[in-house]
């Protein structure tokens, strides 16, 4: 195992403490939602199931395509594709607890044969073979590769040519100044935050094809509200589970979260294909 493979999975010991959380708050879900505006009156859990779908359907997955999900959270988007297009979906986690979380799920509803969870680094995944994967989602994850191009190189490398990927991830408003970025970047510990073009120079230079990029960081990182609605209409659970302090902390660590707004970070869902040739 490489250095950088054992210190993404002592990484992924802080995602053993915040995951749980998401998957009572979010359903197994730990990426952002997908509101239409502010009246869109969705509950949380849905809109985030939303943005999946939304990746599932810009992907075209289909009932028996090898699909990865990379850095796959506690399980839900893997579950979700899985159930809605028939494919199979292997999900790659550095969370010990995100992995087992997956593993369960999927056994509960019968999935164990068409949806696997790993406990792995998704930069390094030398036990498939080239071209193992029709397609790749990556769902807020991207963002917290310590090698991004090393991460890309392997995630063409597993994807079949003609095969794509599509990212979803926070981006960099148009106009911020480079200091800015940098306080933003710390603040919310988004080290690759950068302007979507960045992304997309990145993705080419690991030799992909941008074929569609949207930015709709307004009905995503723009609904902070909405997210902390959604803690206190789940207070109970979240109490039961973890604790008042918990609940409260949630709601100032997302009030804090979304306070640059929309002026300052944007959301990206980017497309690109691995060619034929």
């Amino acid at each position: 195992m490489s250095t950088t493979t054992a210190d993404r999975l002592r990484e992924g010991e802080r995602w053993d403490q915040s995951s749980p959380v998401s998957d009572v708050f979010n359903e197994g879900q730990a990426h952002l939602a997908y509101w239409y505006g502010p009246d869109d009156d969705t509950p949380m859990a849905e809109a985030s199931r939303r943005l999946t779908r939304k990746v599932a359907d810009v992907l075209g997955v289909r009932a028996g395509q090898r699909v990865l999900d990379a850095g796959c959270g506690p399980g839900g988007p893997a579950l979700l594709v899985a159930e809605e297009t028939g494919a199979d979906v292997t999900g790659v986690t550095v969370s010990r607890f995100e992995a087992g979380a997956g593993a369960r799920k999927a056994a509960a509803r019968g999935l164990s044969d068409r949806v696997r969870f790993e406990h792995g680094d998704y930069a390094e995944l030398g036990h498939h073979a080239d071209g193992s994967f029709d397609a790749v989602m990556a769902m807020e994850s991207l963002q917290y590769a310590p090698d991004l191009a090393k991460a890309l190189a392997e995630l063409f490398r597993v994807l079949r040519p003609g095969g794509a990927l599509t990212m979803t991830d926070y981006t960099l408003a148009p106009g911020v100044p480079r200091a800015e970025r940098d306080e933003l970047a710390e603040k919310l510990t988004l080290p690759h935050l950068q302007p979507v073009e960045a992304w997309l120079e990145e993705l080419r230079a690991s030799g992909f094809h941008v074929e569609e990029y949207t930015q709709c960081g307004p009905r995503v990182f723009g609904m902070g509200a909405k997210y902390v609605e959604a803690a206190e209409q789940g207070r109970e659970a979240l109490r039961a589970a973890f604790g008042e302090e918990a609940v409260t902390g949630l709601k100032e660590a997302m009030t804090d979260f979304f306070g640059p707004g929309t002026e300052r970070i944007a959301y990206s869902i980017v497309t690109v294909r691995r060619p034929r040739t």
